[in-house]
């Protein structure tokens, strides 16, 4: 049996006398979106951010393919192939689409002794990647001047121009525009098609009904069920967060 891209063991998390992750176990698989579902302070977003490095966890163990790993920064988590998209997409409105894809990871040629940034071939490779995921969007484009789901495609954009493995979206359709959802949801769908993992946070359940093949439900700091897309229903979801 494949073992999981992601997994994690009895993740604990603390802040100050608050408990907030109660020995969580969750897994991932290659080529899957998992669902991520609960209530506000079930510990969908600590867990997340201990998966991708944001923050420490105090006491667990987290498993490539397998193989232990130690994530305790954003770098370990990129090294690993982990790359996060946030509703707030951390992006630079006054930045074009290129700058905002290679931000802060800009690649560079020499002359002498001297480093330039390869605004040429950045936009070669972000006009490739934007095209793999269906983005009809310049390169030279400013983000200011893009849909809110375009702004999210170049979020996604970023994430797979560093041969991410695993992406996670935290609320990505948060405000969208109905053309917008399904820019985002579609991504999701590319995702797979090339072999990427997703973990896929939203409060709105249809959505998750049309991206994900499986479903973790939270609440109070650990994962109280898993179920596959076939099992799953709108209602049967509202249940077993019901159920706690």
């Amino acid at each position: 049996m494949q073992e999981p891209l992601i997994r994690v063991e009895n993740v604990h998390k603390w802040y100050g006398s608050v408990h907030a992750l109660r020995g969580a176990n969750f897994s991932v698989n290659t080529a899957e979106c998992m669902a991520l579902i609960g209530d506000n302070g079930a510990g969908k977003s600590t867990l997340v951010k201990i998966i991708a490095g944001f923050i420490p966890m105090d006491k667990g163990t987290i498993y490539k393919k397998g193989q232990k790993v130690n994530i305790s920064s954003v770098k370990d988590g990129r090294k690993l192939g982990i790359e996060t998209v946030y509703q707030t997409q951390g992006i630079v409105p006054q930045l074009t689409v290129t700058q905002n894809i290679f931000l802060g990871r800009e690649e560079v040629k020499l002359f002498g002794p001297f480093k330039f940034i390869d605004e040429r071939r950045m936009s070669e490779k972000a006009d490739k990647i934007l095209r793999s995921l269906r983005l009809d969007l310049p390169p030279d484009r400013e983000v200011e001047f893009c849909s809110g789901g375009e702004r999210q495609g170049v979020a996604i954009a970023r994430a797979m121009q560093f041969e991410a493995e695993l992406v996670i979206l935290d609320e990505p359709t948060t405000a969208l525009s109905v053309s917008g959802v399904e820019r985002v949801l579609n991504f999701i769908r590319g995702l797979k098609e090339r072999g990427v993992s997703s973990i896929f946070i939203s409060h709105n359940l249809r959505q998750l009904l049309e991206a994900a093949d499986r479903f973790s439900i939270m609440s109070h700091g650990i994962v109280t069920h898993v179920i596959n897309r076939e099992e799953a229903t709108e209602e049967k979801l509202v249940d077993l967060q019901l159920a706690g």
